[in-house]
């Protein structure tokens, strides 16, 4: 299984990015979905997180402003940042509970981060 995340880059205070993960491989079910980001000199926190049914979660500081949402058909999960604050830039990365085609088990895997830098 890979997890392709998409949609990075530099942006000015106030603005806005839709990241993208597309996951693909033998994938007979995915679970939970989400996003984590990290900071230099920080530890990776949890963004963001979608059930397969479209429960949501977000840490405090990000609520209001990011939305995870996706598309099933499409083993896609996307973030939707808006009003972005210079402490949001991090390397975000996204992650998807799996299950193989053939397996009963459900297995976490990581996409590769993206870099979001906010400033002016």
């Amino acid at each position: 299984v890979q997890l392709q995340a998409s949609g990075g880059g530099l942006v000015q205070p106030g603005g806005s990015l839709r990241l993208s993960c597309a996951a693909s491989g033998s994938i007979f079910s995915i679970d939970f979905m989400g996003w984590s980001r990290q900071a230099p000199g920080k530890q990776r926190e949890l963004v963001a997180a979608i059930t397969t049914g479209g429960s949501t979660n977000y840490v405090d500081s990000v609520k209001g402003r990011f939305t995870i949402s996706r598309d099933n058909a499409k083993n896609t999960v996307y973030l939707q940042m808006n009003n972005l604050k210079p402490e949001d830039t991090a390397v975000y990365y996204c992650n998807a509970i799996v299950r193989l085609d053939n397996s009963p088990y459900y297995t976490n895997y990581w996409g590769q981060g993206t870099l979001v830098t906010v400033s002016s």
